[in-house]
């Protein structure tokens, strides 16, 4: 019989501890399971089951860990971003075709006036005493007809839809099923050993991938703690240290940077509860600050490698006394990982080529989108876009990106999308959006921009224009003014090496 998240939830013992949270009682394993089987029949009754579309535009903390966890189980979650603008929240609860939206009972958020003016159902949600127990109520008051398709989740049943940035203007929609989910959580909770005895630090935001699937999904699934932070801040990581006694925690480098730089001054907390391991995805990790981060914590970074499509994780660096590389991603750590060939055979060990991937727990396909599909699976092999070598000891390492999406310290921006919210601007005449490095966040957002002729703007105008669009990370932090798109000798527009090509970084 195949997983299916409440039977991964059944098997921890009830008292045992699940979610906790600073200053709050801990809601214990009995606690969540109760909160699961509540939501999923709040959700049926209202006539919402397998399948449909729930949007979930919460604040960092356990009741968004909680309320996707418990909404998983049965119904298809879409966590969003809190910090988009109305027009963002009008695309992606019109593209998800969403039948209700999970909001904070006192929220203000645009995405409430987005989903009245489009019909979805608002769903508010009141905090209980305990760290993630909440209560569900419909905004307006009426109840429904019960779903046709209730209860837990079929293992093909869809339990998550996230949007992925896409080299063309409109993200792909990805759909992760039960079994995608399943899968991933069991393949992270194998990498990294966990154990009822364990208590994960959750600093990452819960609307990505590696918040959700490694940070709550995949340590809840083993049976250990998860404890929920209102995201990051590096001035509170050691107070919450103290308090929540983790063994181990997951970010991004920019977040490992920041707290390694605190490190010195909070030695004592360190001493007091010696860390198990600290993990990092979403970029890529400089191997001097791996060093620094193991001599400071006195524990192994463990580097993997991620992605929406694939449920997260595809490839990890082993706990010791396994060798970890640094400047690798490590072994493939759940699906088969191989390199490609541009005429689709596989490579031998020591060639680089596209970085390709297989197994459980990678989607089985864009939605609604044929041409993404033909392009991205060749001979049943999930193509990541990303280039790489595995070398003769198996170990992946990344070589550079086929894609031109910008990864600004592991939120990926499409570049296309602020290509377009620029050409609105009445000045703007053409534009080209790209990457430029950064030290800390590996990439900022940059864009050279053509004015019209007669037309005026400056830097900060811009910026503030693309602001009142776009979330802040999209906004560009350079904005160069030329008289022509600098094009390659195709003629054609070339993001990629564009920020060398014009001294940039």
């Amino acid at each position: 019989m195949e997983a299916s998240l409440l039977r991964m939830l059944a098997a921890p013992a009830g008292s045992a501890p699940a979610i906790s949270a600073p200053g709050r009682p801990t809601l214990d394993f009995a606690g969540l399971r109760a909160l699961a089987s509540r939501t999923l029949s709040g959700l049926n009754a209202l006539g919402i089951g397998r399948n449909d579309r729930v949007a979930i535009v919460l604040a960092n903390g356990p009741e968004m860990a909680t309320c996707f966890v418990a909404a998983a189980c049965g119904v298809a979650t879409a966590p969003l971003n809190p910090a988009y603008r109305s027009e963002e929240f009008e695309f992606y609860l019109a593209d998800l075709n969403a039948r209700a939206l999970i909001v904070e009972h006192d929220s203000a958020s645009p995405a409430i006036a987005v989903a009245q003016r489009l019909g979805v159902r608002i769903l508010d949600l009141r905090a209980g005493a305990a760290a993630g127990e909440f209560t569900l109520t419909p905004r307006d008051g009426g109840g429904g007809t019960p779903a046709a398709l209730g209860g837990a989740a079929e293992p093909g049943d869809v339990s998550m839809v996230l949007h992925t940035s896409g080299t063309t203007s409109r993200p792909k929609i990805v759909p992760l099923s039960q079994r995608n989910l399943c899968a991933s959580a069991a393949n992270i909770g194998r990498t990294l050993q966990f154990a009822p005895g364990d208590c994960g630090l959750n600093i990452m935001p819960l609307f990505h991938i590696h918040g959700l699937i490694a940070g709550v999904l995949a340590p809840l699934a083993a049976g250990s703690q998860v404890f929920c932070t209102p995201g990051f801040n590096a001035l509170k990581f050691f107070g919450w240290m103290e308090e929540a006694k983790p063994t181990w925690y997951t970010a991004v480098p920019t977040m490992h940077q920041a707290i390694v730089g605190r490190a010195s001054k909070n030695l004592d907390v360190i001493r007091r509860h010696p860390l198990r391991f600290i993990r990092s995805s979403s970029s890529s990790m400089p191997p001097q600050v791996i060093r620094e981060i193991e001599a400071a914590f006195g524990a192994p970074l463990i580097e993997s490698y991620g992605m929406t499509e694939a449920c997260h994780q595809m490839a990890s660096n082993p706990l010791p006394p396994a060798l970890r590389k640094p400047g690798s991603v490590g072994l493939a750590a759940g699906p088969e990982v191989a390199i490609m060939g541009e005429d689709g055979r596989l490579l031998a060990q020591g060639e680089t080529g596209e970085i390709v991937i297989r197994g459980a727990n990678v989607t089985a396909g864009y939605e609604s989108n044929p041409k993404a599909n033909a392009e991205a699976f060749v001979n049943g092999w999930f193509r990541t876009g990303d280039q790489g070598v595995i070398d003769a000891d198996g170990y992946l390492s990344l070589t550079g990106r086929l894609k031109e999406i910008i990864n600004r310290g592991g939120e990926k921006i499409s570049p296309r999308e602020i290509d377009e919210i620029l050409m609105d601007h009445a000045a703007v005449a053409q534009v080209v959006c790209f990457g430029m490095p950064h030290p800390k966040l590996g990439e900022e957002v940059a864009a050279v921009v053509v004015l019209r002729d007669g037309g005026q703007s400056s830097e900060r105008e811009l910026q503030d224009f693309v602001a009142q669009r776009a979330a802040d990370f999209k906004v560009p932090k350079k904005i160069l003014f030329m008289d022509e798109i600098p094009k390659g000798a195709t003629g054609k527009l070339q993001r990629i090496g564009l920020a060398a090509k014009l001294g940039l970084g």
